[in-house]
Parts: C-alpha cells; structure tokens; sequence
C-alpha cells in the first residue's frame, strides 16, 4: 500500500507495483461529473509520479464501468457569457479533454476492464487504455445526440482506436453496441464472458507487464503514440534516442545476459518481491 489521497467519487490505492483507480458511484452506474474528472486527473498524476507504480487498472464499482456524463450535474448550468467573453462552460468541458490526455500519455501501461454500462466518458476511458478487457455482455455507447448534444472531448480517442468509419455510424445514430460488437471492432483486445474469466485475463496481463522493463514500456508507449501525432522522421529520430538511453543503462545487459541464459530479467524479481511472489 501506499499513501495515495482519499477522494469522493473514485478509490486510488496500490498494491504492489500496481495501481487500481476504481470509479466508485456505483449509486449513479459511475456517472462522471466535473468534480469526479478532477479526482480522476488529480489520481493519473499521483500514479505518474509513484516510482512503484508499474501498471494502472482502471474499473468501475458495482458491476459498471461508468454511465458517461452525470445528466443531472449537466442540467445545471451558469449563465450565458456576455459579448466578446469566453462561455464558462468552456473551460470545464475542456478539461475533460485533459483528463483523458493525461489518462492516455501515461508513461505506464493502463488496463481497463469493462463490464456493464460504458457509456460516453467511459467508452472514452476504455479507448485510452493500453489494454482493454470487456465482458461480452457489457454495453458501450454514444447516447448524447439522442439527448441533444455530443461526446465532445471523447470523439478523437474512440476515432484512433477503432477508426472513423464504424464510429460515424455509432456517433451519427447515437447506438449502443455489445461488448462483444466492440471486441470485433477493436476497442478492446480481450473478450471475456464470466467473472473468472474477466479475473484471469487480467491475471495474465498483469504477469506479462512484470517480465517487462518499466523505462523500455515507457519509451515504446511514447514512439507508437507519436506515431498517429507528428511525422515519420521526426518519430524515428525519437525512437532512435529512446533505444540508446535505453542501451546506456545497467539494466538492459542485465537484460540481454538473463534472456541468453533463459533467466528472470532482474525487474522481474523485484515485481514479484513486491507483489508478494504473485
């Protein structure tokens, strides 16, 4: 354990190497509001800067990943700008955007595990994570034109997972699709269809993060993540210094000797020696 903040709305806590930020309104199927999004921002940060923390899992409390926008905080609005003034919902929709950046940049691998409702924030959450596992019987969706606006700061993420074409059809009819639907269009890479199951996935995953070096995930996370952002020559010159400082240190021929010898890599011990040998 370690000594992360107590917030309202989500539970952050780490055991072991792991971080597990739970989404916890289960009263409200995990529905985001503003004050919620900060916590969420406030708790990527915290995981950021832990040097323990090698993962982040990312659930949802009471059988649901999260219902998207809470409709009722949304109802209540400040009043109109005056000429020429920013609108003062701006800013606070934007840093829904920011959350979700963050959530997406961090430099550690992110998992999500979808089950039940993931709606709007939340399909966008499950399409920033690294590894995405869902229930087969889970539902994602995009009911904002249905109510008269749109997922605005969600959009671009869901678009670089499963591409625009599929999502036009999801966005412009405000559907809802099955986990298993968004298995087959790629939101998530692993479909999971009992609560054992869902448990041993995630088991697996979390064993194959162990074998890896946290500063190699870090830097190949950043090279495929400027791949969609920037041009090809400047993502090579990236990568390029990312493997000499990587080279540069001790622990990539403490790496090279122990795969040669078929060892554990020496990072791999001491996951298991702070996970409890798990």
């Amino acid at each position: 354990m370690t000594d992360y903040p107590e917030y309202r709305s989500i539970r952050l806590e780490r055991r072991g190497t792991r971080a597990w930020l739970t989404l916890n309104r289960p009263e409200a199927r995990n529905a985001l509001t503003h004050s919620m999004m900060e916590e969420i921002g406030d708790a990527v940060g915290h995981v950021a800067r832990d040097p323990d923390a090698r993962v982040l899992i990312l659930r949802g409390a009471g059988g649901n990943f999260s219902a998207g926008g809470d409709l009722n905080a949304m109802q209540d609005m400040p009043p109109e700008p005056g000429p020429g003034e920013e609108d003062p919902m701006f800013q606070p929709y934007r840093f829904f955007g920011d959350v979700l950046h963050d959530l997406d940049r961090l430099a550690k691998p992110v998992i999500a595990v979808v089950e039940g409702g993931a709606a709007g924030g939340g399909f966008g959450m499950a399409c920033c994570a690294d590894v995405a596992i869902i229930r087969d019987d889970a539902k994602l969706a995009l009911p904002e034109p249905k109510v008269g606006f749109i997922p605005s700061q969600i959009i671009p993420f869901i678009a670089r997972r499963m591409g625009a074409g599929q999502l036009r059809r999801i966005a412009v009819l405000g559907q809802r699709i099955s986990g298993e639907e968004a298995y087959r269009l790629g939101v998530s890479h692993y479909l999971t269809r009992s609560d054992a199951e869902t448990e041993a996935v995630l088991a697996r995953v979390l064993a194959e993060i162990d074998r890896n070096d946290p500063a190699a995930v870090a830097a190949v996370k950043d090279v495929v993540l400027r791949c969609g952002d920037e041009p090809m020559v400047e993502t090579l010159d990236a990568a390029a210094r990312h493997l000499i400082a990587l080279l540069r240190r001790p622990e990539a021929p403490a790496g090279m000797r122990a795969f040669l010898a078929k060892q554990d890599p020496p990072w791999l011990a001491a996951a298991r020696a702070m996970n409890g040998g798990d």
